[in-house]
């Protein structure tokens, strides 16, 4: 069955070099998606505006572009806090599935985020977000050790579906989560420890979901076969497939792991179907047109 991948960065035309690395185009992506078994991608957004590449605009162009390749989500410049909700819906009219990447560097209570997650459960856009041990540095919304803003965002705004993304949110997956700043930015590794708190609010907030994108997302589900097997069946309705891609040199391990489980019979055929593609397809509408290969 061929994937859908919900997190992609990637831009329309090819960039110079930069410091952080080679951005790919759409094109240049759509080969190696499917030597990954990728039939379809969703393109993160940066914003509205003042960026080199994927903005809004940009990526709904690639959309438009690539209408069997890719599907784009929206996110609004922070710098200007008016008009969140037709900003949003002039987005989602335009064909965004969701919210993504929320990088907004804010603690998870700011009034401009809470009046984000608002529209986004009013207009239905799923919200992916990437989180940070703290305001002020780098990027990321921004939650303390045991993410209680984020149980408060899950519990005020229970129409909003939340899609937990980044090392922060998934190193609390183990009860041993450390709660420095370095611990909390690191991969978690080794085996898992009950009484993690993202399971105890995958249990109590039905509007948490989660994208198992880059190592943070890949790591938490590998580090200890035996949970992440049952973690995966356990949540199969709210877990997604996902990369992080920037360009076609990068190749992040969970796929092909979930192959091989699936493969061996140590992953079920219907959690696989749904974590790889089929949650895509009914949370987000991706994908429907298509049969699986």
């Amino acid at each position: 069955m061929m994937k859908i991948d919900l997190h992609l960065h990637l831009s329309r035309k090819q960039l110079p070099p930069s410091p952080f690395g080679r951005v790919s185009t759409a094109e240049q992506m759509i080969p190696r998606m499917a030597e990954l078994g990728i039939e379809k991608g969703v393109l993160m957004s940066g914003g509205e505006s003042g960026r080199d590449w994927g903005t809004n605009e940009e990526n709904r162009k690639i959309a438009e572009l690539y209408p069997d390749r890719y599907a784009w989500m929206c996110n609004l410049d922070a710098e200007d806090t008016g008009n969140v909700y037709r900003r949003l819906k002039i987005c989602r009219d335009q064909g965004a599935v969701g919210i993504g990447e929320l990088m907004v560097n804010r603690r998870l209570d700011d009034l401009f985020l809470e009046t984000v997650f608002d529209a986004a459960g009013r207009l239905g856009l799923p919200v992916t977000f990437h989180m940070s041990p703290e305001a002020g540095s780098g990027y990321g919304v921004a939650d303390d050790p045991g993410l209680p803003l984020l149980e408060r965002a899950l519990r005020r705004f229970p129409d909003t579906v939340f899609l937990g993304h980044s090392q922060p949110f998934w190193i609390e997956i183990s009860g041993d989560a450390p709660p420095d700043k370095a611990g909390r930015n690191s991969w978690g590794k080794g085996p898992v420890v009950p009484g993690g708190r993202v399971l105890e609010l995958f249990d109590r907030y039905p509007n948490l979901y989660g994208d198992l994108s880059a190592n943070s997302g890949g790591c938490a589900i590998m580090r200890d076969e035996a949970f992440g097997l049952a973690f995966l069946e356990r949540y199969a309705d709210r877990l997604f497939f996902a990369t992080d891609m920037v360009n076609t040199e990068m190749e992040f391990p969970l796929g092909k792991w979930l192959d091989m489980q699936v493969s061996s019979g140590k992953l079920s055929r219907q959690a696989y179907e749904k974590i790889c593609r089929k949650n895509a397809e009914r949370v987000f509408g991706l994908g429907k047109e298509n049969l699986y290969a």
